[in-house]
């Protein structure tokens, strides 16, 4: 038994590596996204116009100018002439925000007198202009504060000193690369198993395959096994990529992550195994394969945090291995996760993985009979 399974995996392996689109499909478009997404799937906005309509020709207000025209966040500040100038750089997307600064802005700031300035959004693009928002907000309360700790002035009762919590530098690879690790070790394992049983059908090999004296089961782990083993080197290659490519801290246990991807991995088999025990083309495998990938990526919580789906949804993510997954990473790497938080995530993984390879198995053993 166990003899005819290793000749079967080393088989699937060769198969694999023969073929070169199944060489492409492995290694260039992990490799690709990887680089991609790193640096386009962030929260973060940069390189924007910003317009600034000033009204006031005093020193404060040029000061004020002056730190908007620093900010490493924006690329280019757009000085606009009048007011009907406005609408038209908004609507154009020529910028995503405008500074309005009143003609009695710097009148009131040497009068210490309370004073305001407006900011003007483009609601379209609601996440950028809310972050754009805070950015702003940020440098004119800066000023502010430096303002009132003046010689000439009191300083400020308080402060408020803000400290963040397992990202201090607010780096936007340390929060999006540990979720590509999950995403692109999925895709190796998700992608050689939905191809495996099809390219057999495909290929004429498939009835040959059946009347080997291999039984359904050993032609299940045969199929599992090669594809566990090349979505452990992709895993393991993402990880490396994020620490000494991205730099990402690897704070936790490296046994932890590790136990991880081997439960998540054997989700996915199941997941790609069914798919592909359902499929008759590799075509039609491929097309199953991203059918399942793309809904469980949205549900994972990598685009956007599960407390903001509805609550029905949140329920249909249980059943999201992607979901348990992204937790582990995301704590190992950046929080140090215990064990116990770990174990709690494992535990729903295997269930996910039980419940697919059985489903897969059962589907194999039906449509082989």
């Amino acid at each position: 038994m166990w003899l005819r399974m290793a000749c079967l995996i080393i088989k699937e392996l060769l198969a694999v590596w023969r073929d070169p689109k199944s060489r492409f499909l492995l290694v260039a478009p992990p490799i690709i996204e990887l680089m991609i997404f790193a640096n386009a799937a962030t929260q973060e906005v940069k390189n924007v116009r910003v317009g600034v309509f000033n009204q006031d020709s005093g020193i404060y207000a040029r000061d004020l100018i002056a730190r908007f025209e620093g900010s490493p966040n924006f690329r280019e500040v757009v000085h606009l002439r009048s007011q009907s100038e406005i609408a038209p750089a908004i609507d154009s997307r020529t910028v995503l925000l405008v500074i309005q600064i009143g003609q009695d802005f710097s009148r009131n700031v040497a009068a210490r007198q309370p004073t305001s300035v407006q900011l003007l959004l483009d609601g379209r693009r609601s996440n950028a202009s809310q972050i754009m928002e805070s950015y702003a907000e940020q440098i004119v309360g800066q000023y502010n504060a430096e303002l009132a700790s003046t010689n000439s002035a009191p300083p400020p009762a308080s402060s408020v000193v803000a400290r963040i919590w397992f990202n201090p530098n607010m780096d936007a690879y340390w929060s999006t690369v540990p979720s590509l690790v999950v995403i692109l070790t999925a895709l190796g394992g998700l992608m050689v198993t939905a191809l495996s049983v099809a390219r057999e059908r495909e290929l004429g090999t498939f009835e040959q395959l059946l009347v080997s004296p291999l039984s359904p089961y050993e032609i299940v782990v045969g199929k599992a096994v090669p594809a566990f083993i090349i979505g452990m080197a992709e895993g393991t290659f993402m990880v490396l990529a994020a620490v000494f490519l991205f730099h990402v801290p690897l704070s936790g246990h490296l046994y932890l992550l590790y136990a991880g991807i081997s439960a998540f991995l054997l989700a996915i088999i199941g997941v790609g195994l069914f798919v592909s025990s359902l499929a008759k083309t590799q075509q039609q495998a491929i097309l199953g394969a991203f059918a399942t990938m793309v809904p469980m990526t949205l549900l994972s919580g990598f685009a956007s945090p599960l407390q903001n789906m509805p609550e029905w949804l949140q329920y249909v993510t249980l059943m999201n291995p992607y979901r348990y997954f992204v937790v582990i990473v995301k704590g190992v790497f950046l929080k140090s996760m215990p064990p116990f938080v770990v174990v709690q995530n494992l535990g729903p993984l295997l269930l996910i993985a039980a419940i697919t390879l059985g489903a897969s198995s059962w589907l194999f053993r039906h449509r082989v009979e």
